[in-house]
């Protein structure tokens, strides 16, 4: 790692953490909630069955996922570094594992690219944020 984790800025982490919230409400709701839940096979009106256990394992995933970004990212890096290095994993680490995923799950191109473009802009968001905030 590049930066201990006693050295990282956790308010930045907070906040790298809260804005994959804030575009996942948007993202998975105005944007594409009737294509996602179409392509997925979800009733749109469907409230989730355990709705404090989806929000309390999505908030310990971005968490985690923020801190080691944060950790792993250059000291001297930037927003403009940490908008790279995001697209970077975002595309070719999680995009590119959600496709071998969705490609032996039968699962359509259309879900691969919803999926797959939320979280490039959460690790190009994280990457920002964490760029930024020194």
């Amino acid at each position: 790692m590049n930066v201990p984790l006693d050295q990282v800025n956790w308010l930045a982490i907070a906040a790298a953490t809260a804005s994959s919230f804030v575009l996942g409400g948007l993202w998975y709701g105005p944007l594409f909630k009737k294509t996602w839940c179409r392509e997925a096979g979800v009733d749109p009106d469907a409230k989730p069955a355990h709705a404090g256990r989806v929000f309390a394992t999505a908030i310990v995933c971005a968490l985690l996922s923020a801190t080691i970004f944060a950790a792993l990212m250059p000291p001297q890096a930037t927003a403009v570094d940490g908008f790279g290095v995001g697209f970077v994993v975002g595309l070719f680490f999680v995009s590119m594992s959600f496709g071998i995923n969705y490609a032996f799950a039968g699962r359509s191109l259309k879900l691969w690219m919803i999926d797959s473009g939320y979280h490039i802009v959460q690790f190009v968001l994280y990457g920002a944020i964490l760029g930024a905030w020194k």
